[in-house]
């Protein structure tokens, strides 16, 4: 599948002072199939190795890690020679092996000629519990996330359709009608695919939505497993308490997580390190409610009130059991709204904004707030094409922005300094 990080690791590898890489990301999210099919197209040979489950090579960082040890060791393990500038390796689960993260840095420092790159499922976990020797100043970081809408267009042939989105988007332009209803018939199905690589591939194998949510359920176990496997049992089951209880904690009026929701009685005290493990392992996405949306708008965060979203659009309807029929029909269910944001919560997480929402005195709420240069710029998210709502105008009044953004269903537009952006095309903002 054609992956937008893929011209970031093209820049990485074209660098002259160039960094070891390491690629974060959720498991399942196609770190290593990335790293693998960019080390076919752009090198003449990789060497791959995964730590986790090669324990001979764990074994062998416990001892000297000098850069020239390490290359005659993996070059004996896989039989091939390994040739600075024309070879890629790649340590994939790099957070089992505390000294192989080590090892970076003298890559970085003793070999730069080397391309070594990592990956790690739950390399923020890791790094965070067992307080690594981290390289830090050492390495670069990329972070990959599930396939956002455009990628997912690519996957189904519809890059054509990408462009004409594109191409709306700079200019404001209405696409025309016929467009306009195809985007929307595509964006309803990947509400209910997501991005997850596994599910896009099965979708565009079979065309078959109701085959989904088995590929669905695989990955959701893969998480809980991951819970149990780094983490203590006692972490496990308030980890697991937390997650399990995103679709409701989404499903009120009130979308602030409320740690009683999870527990009766419950309190930052007892899940705050439970919502942290989540994060760091890229399976929640944390929404930061803002005092005042000002630049810079990161420090009137007000950190004990958030929102939390899945990593994945297509998990939470999984998990949330939506039927698949409400949401391609876009009948009128309360639940869409929750699912919509996640949606574009996702698409903005991509696209690398921190995410925020802000509220007037709980008068009002305003789903998104995001910073881009100067400008702070107020978003609103509408799950179909009924637009009413005061939030955006108090927003409005009270901040007198450059522009704003309203999402829903209808088509492009503008009015004033207002911009309706149809939620298609969100990977754009």
């Amino acid at each position: 599948m054609r992956r937008k990080i893929e011209q970031r690791l093209i820049e990485w590898k074209d660098k002259k002072n160039r960094y070891p890489l390491l690629l974060y990301g959720a498991r399942q999210v196609g770190k290593t199939y990335i790293l693998t099919e960019f080390g076919e197209k752009y090198f003449e040979n990789t060497v791959y190795i995964n730590i986790e489950t090669n324990r001979a090579v764990a074994d062998y960082f416990n001892d000297d890690i000098s850069p020239e040890r390490l290359i005659r060791f993996l070059e004996a393990t896989v039989n091939e020679v390994i040739t600075p500038e024309k070879t890629l390796i790649i340590f994939d689960e790099i957070q089992s092996c505390e000294r192989a993260l080590t090892s970076l840095k003298y890559f970085c420092e003793l070999a730069p000629e080397y391309h070594v790159a990592a990956a790690g499922s739950l390399l923020g976990v890791a790094i965070h519990r067992e307080h690594y020797s981290f390289p830090v100043g050492k390495v670069e970081s990329l972070t990959l996330f599930p396939l956002d809408f455009e990628e997912f267009l690519w996957a189904v042939n519809e890059e054509a359709l990408s462009k004409e989105i594109k191409a709306a988007y700079d200019t404001i332009t209405p696409l025309p009608e016929a467009l306009h209803q195809k985007a929307i018939e595509y964006y309803r199905y990947y509400l209910i695919v997501g991005g997850m690589p596994a599910c896009v591939k099965m979708f565009t194998e079979t065309s078959k939505l109701i085959l989904v949510p088995n590929t669905q359920n695989e990955i959701a176990s893969n998480y809980v497993a991951d819970m149990a496997k780094y983490a203590s049992a006692a972490d496990t089951v308030k980890i697991r308490a937390c997650y399990n209880s995103i679709p409701a904690q989404l499903a009120k009026e009130n979308k602030k997580f409320q740690y009683k929701v999870v527990q009766r009685g419950g309190s930052a005290s007892i899940f705050g390190e439970a919502i942290e493990w989540l994060s760091l392992a890229g399976v929640v996405l944390k929404c930061q409610k803002l005092d005042h949306a000002m630049n810079p708008i990161a420090v009137y965060a007000d950190l004990s009130n958030f929102k939390l979203y899945m990593c994945d659009v297509g998990l939470l309807v999984m998990s949330a059991g939506v039927p698949q029929q409400t949401i391609l029909t876009g009948e009128a269910n309360l639940f869409m709204g929750s699912v919509t944001e996640n949606y574009v919560a996702q698409a903005l997480t991509a696209n690398g904004h921190k995410l925020f929402y802000w509220t007037s005195d709980y008068s009002a709420e305003l789903d998104f707030v995001i910073q881009k240069g100067q400008d702070i710029i107020g978003i609103e998210v509408k799950k179909g094409t009924n637009v009413h709502s005061k939030s955006l105008s108090i927003f409005i009044q009270k901040y007198n922005p450059a522009y704003s953004i309203r999402l829903s269903e209808k088509n492009f537009g503008k009015a004033d300094n207002l911009l309706s952006i149809p939620l298609y095309a969100a990977y754009c903002i």
